[in-house]
């Protein structure tokens, strides 16, 4: 006698949004300087947010070049929130960036030498999301934190307070190599995690996996070089 058919569900894939933490907006031309405060963002933008002292002015910005900068702090280098493009060191940032991931890199693969390579966590959050009754939030963040690699990192930033700490959002990137890392921190310095247009256009990351980030890096630094050099930028920490 044949067995009936056993009825399978088919569990959706779901992929967990992006992380936003930091947002470059491309300013209209219209947009006037003073409209462009910490007050004003959710009503021009509709983002909701604080400016962020993000970009590095040029080192020879001349006194009459101030106005046109947004909320420009004294130093070397001079940060500040935005600016025309022409007025800010892109390049400096991205090889400041650079060189800072290359350091981290180093302390990374002490940190984590005789580990293996760590699944990330957005590949256990996925799970979580796809079935929370089957699999629980508590049993995720268990099963990301019993990897040898993770416990190697956790016990380094338990025992360093300030830069010398290794963040675990990056923990894919950080496997990808150091010159990857590297790559990834430069090009991100000056784009951050998502990028609005001045028509409006928002470009992020599908998700927080590398490859996500990747395309996302690809297309927002595309779009730098194809912008005016008269075009104002303006960084928003969420």
């Amino acid at each position: 006698m044949p067995k009936t058919p056993r009825k399978v569900t088919l569990t959706p894939a779901v992929t967990p949004t992006a992380t936003i933490r930091t947002m470059i907006l491309c300013v209209p031309d219209e947009l006037p300087r003073e409209a462009l405060t910490a007050h004003q963002l959710d009503r021009n933008f509709g983002v909701r947010g604080t400016l962020s002292p993000r970009f590095w002015a040029n080192p020879d910005l001349r006194l009459w070049h101030h106005r046109q900068m947004i909320s420009l702090r004294k130093g070397r280098p001079a940060c500040c929130a935005g600016g025309p493009v022409r007025l800010l060191d892109l390049d400096g940032m991205r090889q400041a960036a650079g060189v800072g991931a290359a350091i981290r890199h180093q302390v990374f693969s002490r940190a984590v030498h005789g580990t293996r390579n760590a699944t990330p966590w957005h590949v256990y959050e996925a799970r979580h999301l796809a079935d929370p009754d089957a699999y629980p939030w508590k049993a995720a963040v268990a099963d990301f934190h019993h990897q040898p690699r993770v416990n190697a990192i956790r016990m380094h930033n338990a025992a360093t307070h300030g830069a010398g700490r290794i963040a675990l959002d990056e923990l894919e990137m950080y496997q990808a190599g150091c010159m990857a890392y590297q790559h990834h921190s430069a090009l991100t310095a000056v784009t951050g995690d998502a990028f609005i247009t001045a028509d409006g256009a928002k470009v992020a990351p599908a998700s927080d996996a590398m490859a996500d980030r990747v395309t996302y890096l690809e297309q927002a630094n595309l779009l730098l070089t194809t912008i005016d050099p008269d075009q104002r930028l303006l960084a928003v920490a969420l």
